[in-house]
C-alpha cells in the first residue's frame, strides 16, 4: 500500500491562499518559472515549466500517486476542476453537502464522501492500491494528521510573504505537536520544495 501525502505552495509565512482567496499569481509563479516542461494529465490547462530538479520532483509526484482527498472548500474554489482533475485519478471530496446541480465529471472519477475524511483516505487507498494518495491542501489536511494518517508532507516554499490568508496547518488542536524527519530540500527556481516524512517515533 503506498503513502498518504499533502503537498502545497506555501507562503514563508505558511500561508497557501492570501487574504480573501489571493495571492495565487505568486504561490504558483515557480511553476513557469523555467524551461524544462512537465505536462500534468490535462496538458492543454497545465504543463509546468520549471527547473530540472524541480520537473523530477514533480514527474516523481505523478508516477506515484494513484487518487486523491480533497474538501469541499478546494472543489467550489477550482469549480471542481471542470471534472477533470489535473493528475488524472480519482477524485473523493469530503463534503456535507450533495453535489452540485448540474455536475457530471468528464474525466475523472468524483466520489462526495459525507462520512469524514477518514473514511475518505480509507476510500481513495482502496482504489489507488500499491501507488499513493494525496491530501489537501486545505483542511483536510490537519484533519488526516489529526487522525495519524498523513505519512509525507511536502511545501512548496515560495519567497514572498502574504500577511494573511489560509494557513497550510490549522486546527490541530491538542494532537500537536506531530514529529517528522529531517525534511529532503530540492532547489528550485523561485521555490525551495521540502519533503517532511512522519517520525517513526513522534515527538510529543
Amino acid at each position: 500500500m503506498g503513502k498518504v501525502f499533502t503537498q502545497a505552495s506555501v507562503s514563508l509565512d505558511g500561508y497557501i491562499s492570501g487574504p480573501g482567496q489571493t495571492g495565487f499569481d505568486r504561490l504558483f509563479a515557480w511553476c513557469t518559472a523555467g524551461t524544462v516542461a512537465t505536462p500534468t494529465a490535462d496538458p492543454d490547462r497545465l504543463t509546468y515549466l520549471t527547473s530540472e530538479a524541480t520537473a523530477r520532483y514533480l514527474r516523481e509526484l505523478q508516477e506515484r500517486i494513484g487518487a486523491c482527498v480533497v474538501g469541499r472548500n478546494l472543489f467550489d474554489l477550482t469549480a471542481g476542476w471542470n471534472g477533470r482533475h489535473p493528475s488524472g485519478v480519482p477524485v473523493f471530496v469530503v463534503t456535507h453537502r450533495p453535489p452540485p446541480a448540474g455536475w457530471e465529471a468528464t474525466t475523472t472519477p468524483f466520489t462526495f464522501v459525507s462520512d469524514g475524511v477518514e473514511n475518505a483516505i480509507a476510500r481513495a487507498r482502496e482504489v489507488a492500491g500499491h501507488r499513493d494518495v494525496g491530501v489537501g491542501p486545505g483542511s483536510t489536511v490537519a484533519a488526516a494528521l489529526s487522525a495519524g494518517l498523513l505519512d509525507e508532507l511536502r511545501m512548496d516554499i515560495v519567497p514572498v510573504v502574504l500577511g494573511a490568508g489560509t494557513p497550510m496547518l490549522a486546527g490541530l488542536g491538542d494532537t500537536a505537536p506531530i514529529g517528522f524527519d529531517p525534511a529532503e530540500i530540492i532547489e528550485g527556481i523561485g521555490v525551495t520544495h521540502l519533503i517532511y516524512r512522519r517520525a517513526t517515533q513522534n515527538l510529543r
